[in-house]
């Protein structure tokens, strides 16, 4: 098949084609190892996939837009119906050259996104107000998107953009995160000398040390990487600014500085016993598995270690899911996650609508290989550790309580339900319990201020820090947050720069 025998079902699109997503390596196989998961779909199949674009007039998908106080839709604002058309046409440097035009990174959002796109879709409306056919399910756009971007780098339709006239401003980009990287990128294209200044020993932030290896296979961040050093931009290792790295020369030999160092405070648990050993946080966690596994494949056993133990995450979320599939694999007796919320429903509710982010049950890959491996569902919800047990020093088990959200005084307040502690077996607790702001000595050292939320603080849908010269974006501006949101601010951080370097941008 090919895109002309494609295009004889165009008009009928998505009723001539099911939504039929990439395949997963089956949990008990793919729970062996760290490699990505993800299979892929053959060419016919993804040129069908595109085929079920309507091609909207209003398309939701790239609104980016705000309802009953959630936004929906790509913040990104992706060109998705023009992309799926040139795809379905089998034009892959066409659909390369108009993803490319709006998103920096595809081949990241493309394996981590969650894709709300997709739950903004048009199709999505039908299948959620009446249970329609599996025709009205949403396009595939996530799918879409990484195949477009793997196929223009096998292609070679990916090449280094090295700008033909240099301004001679020169830009420091603190951190090398998605937000970090989307700045510099931009800015070395407008002709600008970027240098990104990165703490750890490799770049990407938390897209290199936040999220497992199985989920983003880390040579996708290098190859990105190798491409932007191409292009001209500089990267500076172990280069931790406000601390070995003095923020003042940084601030002197350079026309401006976008701060892009996340929000790595994380959230701590106020309960006796936290203090015990065998209680980490779970980027810590994340990142000492990762780093191992890349400089010695685990052999090092440089990493906090849950063989033969068990184990308790603090967060039902997608980092508390990645510590789940992360301790299945190095071997851990039992994974059991608490969750503070009720489990959510199976369906939407009527309050909560297309083209809302639908608020439903997600047994994402750790959950679903706990399931395979110890037969059950890891959450346990509506409940959090009242009591860590200490042994000489260690974990050495925890009771848990039950807890539910009441309004006293007319405040909504998380309340314990009495008689309903329960003793559980743990050896090892990962926090992942978000983050509570960024970790405030780098914004200290430029004596840029923040505000009450731990973010650096800029006037409404601006990225100016009240400093000279001073720029912010990514969570360290917003808050925790999607990369596809790190991204889409550091686009706008880039353009809102070259404005103030240039007197105007043509970014």
């Amino acid at each position: 098949m090919n895109a002309k025998t494609v295009m004889k079902d165009r008009a009928a699109g998505f009723l001539a084609y099911a939504r039929e997503e990439n395949p997963w390596v089956p949990p008990k196989e793919r729970r062996l190892n760290f490699k990505e998961f993800h299979g892929v779909l053959d060419e016919d199949a993804r040129l069908r996939q595109a085929a079920r674009c309507m091609n909207c007039g209003v398309p939701m998908c790239q609104s980016a837009i705000r309802l009953a106080g959630m936004v929906t839709g790509c913040p990104l604002h992706n060109l998705i119906p023009e992309w799926n058309d040139a795809l379905a046409e089998g034009q892959f440097e066409m659909a390369a050259r108009r993803l490319l035009s709006t998103s920096s990174f595809p081949e990241f959002t493309g394996r981590v996104c969650p894709a709300l796109c997709e739950k903004a879709c048009n199709l999505g409306s039908e299948r959620t107000s009446s249970g329609g056919p599996d025709s009205f399910q949403p396009v595939t756009v996530h799918d879409n998107e990484l195949f477009i971007i793997e196929k223009a780098f096998a292609e070679g339709f990916v090449k280094p953009r090295i700008p033909a006239v240099r301004t001679g401003k020169k830009v420091a980009v603190i951190g090398s995160g998605p937000s970090g990287l989307a700045v510099a990128d931009m800015l070395n294209r407008r002709g600008h000398s970027v240098t990104v200044y990165e703490r750890d020993d490799r770049a990407g932030g938390l897209l290199m040390y936040g999220i497992p290896n199985m989920k983003l296979d880390k040579s996708v961040i290098e190859r990105r990487v190798r491409l932007m050093e191409a292009e001209g931009v500089r990267f500076e290792y172990n280069a931790d600014v406000g601390g070995t790295v003095d923020a003042q020369d940084i601030l002197s030999a350079n026309d401006a500085v976008a701060l892009c160092c996340g929000a790595k405070k994380a959230r701590p648990l106020s309960v006796p016993g936290s203090d015990a050993q065998g209680v980490f946080f779970a980027v810590d966690f994340l990142k000492s598995v990762t780093k191992s596994l890349l400089v010695s494949g685990l052999k090092d056993g440089a990493f906090f270690n849950p063989e033969g133990k068990h184990v308790i995450i603090v967060g039902g979320g997608d980092t508390g899911n990645d510590c789940t599939g992360t301790c299945i694999r190095l071997g851990a007796a039992s994974v059991t996650q608490l969750e503070m919320m009720p489990r959510p429903p199976e369906q939407r509710r009527e309050d909560n609508p297309w083209p809302q982010w639908p608020k439903v049950l997600k047994t994402d890959y750790g959950q679903q290989e706990a399931i395979e491996a110890f037969g059950n569902d890891p959450r346990i919800y509506q409940t959090t550790i009242k009591e860590i047990h200490v042994a000489d020093g260690y974990v050495n088990g925890v009771q848990t309580v039950q807890v539910e959200f009441k309004v006293i005084d007319g405040k909504r307040q998380l309340v314990e339900i009495p008689g309903s502690e329960q003793e559980l077996p743990c050896d090892m607790i990962l926090i992942a319990a978000g983050f509570t702001g960024c970790e405030p000595y780098t914004a200290d050292s430029f004596g840029v201020p923040l505000g009450q939320r731990g973010t650096v603080e800029t006037a409404a849908g601006a990225y100016r820090t009240g400093v000279e010269k001073i720029f912010t974006a990514g969570d360290m501006h917003r808050g925790q947050s999607l990369v596809v949101w790190a991204i889409a601010e550091g686009r706008e951080c880039a353009r809102e720069i070259d404005r103030f370097l240039m007197g105007y941008t043509n970014l």
